[in-house]
């Protein structure tokens, strides 16, 4: 049992990692522009694709990933110059209906392009050798790709912080952040800010396309939809806006997700007579395996007790006009 749950808390990790990868990017570009992108999973999904493509045509890991970085960040360059850049300042409502447009051309483009290509709409991801397998530590057994997910992830989120914390261009990101009308008076460049932010968050994106198009085998225009809307979500939890913030929010939505899942069927794993009398008949009865189909409901019935509990989430804080 104790190998197992440890086993199930490594793969929580590996899951909070990918959302954690998705979530910053939501809440840099939040912070900055108050814009909740929701067009952010399908440069997930574009970079997926990019890596299909590239690998499918034998370039080997070490130029099929720079290439898939590299195209998803130009995507994503493109959609703020074109789409979001001459809405600036507009409504909220106006720059969210941009974001869903977005997402829409981005899937139906690539629908498209599959189609021009005679490829079928869902098509198997060729994994490379190096993100396939198994790690076995003693009694646990784990993916291989969820480790290099957990160990990638965090490595890139330290990166992410030395680069804010430590040079201009992040600083400047954080002073347009706390306010982007001060920021553009004391000469900070918005435009190269702005772009910084989503050539960032494209990055993240792409990589956190490859390693779900891995653990997921297959892909189609539309797997961004389900990753964004859990980025989503674990950036409110940490605090929307807050890097750190959506940091935390994707490992604490990750680990929620696996052990709900683990929770559901304990009983059956629990050995007759290890346990008191009735106490294994009562998981059995009260948390069966079939829960485990249900773990998005524990997803949002955890986001309401936050937002109930803490409706800044976690390293969020309340605006000024809200605290009076």
């Amino acid at each position: 049992m104790g190998a197992y749950l440890l086993q199930q808390f490594v793969n929580g990790l590996s899951a909070g990692s990918l959302y954690a990868l998705m979530a910053v990017g939501l809440a840099m570009v939040f912070g900055i522009l108050r814009l909740i992108n929701f067009a952010h999973g399908d440069l997930m999904m574009i970079a997926a694709y990019l890596a299909a493509f590239s690998l499918g045509a034998g370039f080997p890991l070490e130029v099929a990933i720079p290439t898939m970085v590299a195209g998803t960040v130009l995507v994503g360059l493109l959609m703020e110059r074109i789409a979001y850049r001459p809405i600036r300042g507009a409504p909220d409502v106006a720059m969210l209906l941009t974001s869903f447009a977005v997402g829409q051309i981005l899937q139906n483009g690539t629908l498209l392009t599959t189609r021009l290509a005679s490829q079928p709409q869902q098509i198997a991801f060729p994994s490379p050798d190096l993100l396939g397998g198994v790690a076995t530590f003693g009694a646990i057994t784990v993916p291989r790709v969820n480790i290099i997910s957990f160990v990638v992830g965090t490595l890139l989120l330290a990166l992410l912080t030395v680069f804010v914390t430590r040079t201009t261009l992040g600083l400047s990101m954080r002073a347009a952040a706390e306010d982007l009308m001060a920021a553009q008076l004391m000469g900070i460049k918005i435009n190269r800010v702005v772009a910084t932010a989503f050539a960032i968050g494209s990055a993240l994106a792409a990589v956190a396309g490859l390693l779900f198009a891995v653990q997921a085998g297959q892909i189609n225009p539309y797997i961004g939809f389900t990753p964004v809307l859990k980025a989503f979500i674990a950036a409110v939890i940490g605090g929307f806006g807050s890097i750190a913030g959506a940091v935390i929010g994707g490992y604490a939505l990750g680990l929620l997700e696996v052990f709900a899942t683990t929770l559901a069927g304990i009983g059956d794993l629990i050995p007759p007579g290890s346990v008191p009398p009735g106490v294994r008949e009562f998981l059995q009865q009260w948390l069966p395996s079939s829960l485990a189909s249900y773990q998005d409901a524990f997803v949002f019935v955890a986001l309401i007790l936050v937002l109930l509990v803490r409706p800044q989430g976690i390293l969020g804080r309340r605006d000024r006009e809200d605290s009076l």
